[in-house]
């Protein structure tokens, strides 16, 4: 563990206890963690999650304007729920890009787990997109990302962001409720 995994790690835990609290402050801090991780998982050689870090770095700055749109005459983005069609098209267009990415990795690196890290990246891009746009069903989708974030992690001995991903799946359920309580109603 380096002092650069640690910071990156707390600000990991307050961004996303930010966005469970629906503060949109969670964007910027959000945006330091993911280029310091798009460094730290470049060092050991999860290149797909470090591509994700940097596409995240992008989604940081949508969320960010999603959520403060209201600052231009707008009202406050009200967190509400996909359709069945929507699911299941956010989750093929999750399968597909994971599918492109692990063959590129695992044909064209040394990625140390080219295909799990690229099913990684290509639904947890899904989740980041419906968490930018408040969608409920992001907090399901991360917490399963993020348990096999963990194991993925722990087989890597970043055992911190291992750490943290298990305090990002305790926030991701805490999340769910808190945002159910907060659902708008279907229009």
């Amino acid at each position: 563990m380096s002092p650069i995994e640690l910071f990156a790690a707390a600000l990991g835990v307050l961004a996303v206890w930010l966005t469970v609290r629906q503060n949109p402050l969670c964007w910027p801090i959000g945006l330091v963690m993911v280029l310091i991780y798009s460094w730290i998982f470049f060092d050991v050689k999860l290149y797909s999650d470090m591509l994700l870090q940097l596409v995240y770095a992008v989604l940081q700055v949508y969320g960010w304007l999603q959520w403060t749109r209201h600052g231009h005459g707008l009202p406050v983005r009200a967190v509400t729920a996909l359709n069945a069609g929507a699911v299941f098209t956010g989750l093929a267009a999750g399968a597909v890009l994971s599918v492109a990415l692990g063959a590129g990795m695992a044909h064209f690196t040394d990625a140390a787990q080219p295909w799990l890290d690229a099913a990684l990246t290509g639904f947890s891009l899904v989740a980041q997109f419906w968490m930018a746009q408040k969608r409920l069903q992001c907090w399901p989708l991360w917490i399963v990302l993020d348990v096999i974030f963990v194991g993925l992690f722990v087989y890597k001995a970043l055992y911190l962001t291992a750490a943290l991903y298990a305090l990002f799946t305790l926030l991701a359920i805490q999340g769910w409720r808190e945002w159910r309580a907060t659902l708008a109603p279907a229009q």
